[in-house]
């Protein structure tokens, strides 16, 4: 598919806008008749999007067992939660798993990322702040002085 805008828009507007017909356009470029169609459906590439989920059918039956392994593992210390490759073993020996390994992984690798809480480490020049509207207390010479915060203002006013 063409994801070049500059490309995409001038397409667009040759047909669109200019009245050339499609299959000019078609023998000019040589695309496909059906991503001519997307561009003129479209104002900018949509991407790739995908119906529906694939299916599993080997790990799908378990993923509910693997989900409440990975929930029971948040109240223990980190050296002994389940890695994948013991949670693959598991499944061998308890749920007579015959799938792959592979499958097993990524499936974890996915479960664990949704549920990961994401923080972002914020980095800013000595002397600059961003912060978000609120009130806190800001000690700025001796005694804390409550004050209120704006938008990208390293200082806050005082009351």
């Amino acid at each position: 598919m063409y994801a070049d805008m500059d490309e995409w828009a001038e397409i667009r507007k040759r047909v669109l806008i200019g009245g050339e017909s499609k299959r000019a356009i078609l023998r000019e470029t040589g695309m496909h008749w059906r991503t001519l169609e997307k561009i003129l459906a479209h104002s900018e590439p949509p991407g790739y999007r995908q119906s529906r989920p694939r299916k599993k059918p080997m790990i799908g039956p378990h993923i509910k067992r693997i989900e409440q392994w990975l929930e029971e593992d948040r109240q223990l210390p980190k050296k002994q939660r389940h890695t994948a490759k013991r949670i693959w073993e598991r499944l061998q020996q308890e749920e007579g798993y015959k799938g792959g390994y592979t499958s097993v992984k990524d499936l974890v690798r996915e479960l664990r990322q949704t549920r990961q809480e994401v923080f972002v480490p914020l980095k800013h020049v000595r002397g600059e702040a961003q912060v978000d509207f609120g009130h806190a207390l800001a000690r700025i010479t001796a005694p804390s002085v409550p004050g209120n915060f704006a938008p990208w203002k390293a200082r806050p006013r005082r009351i």
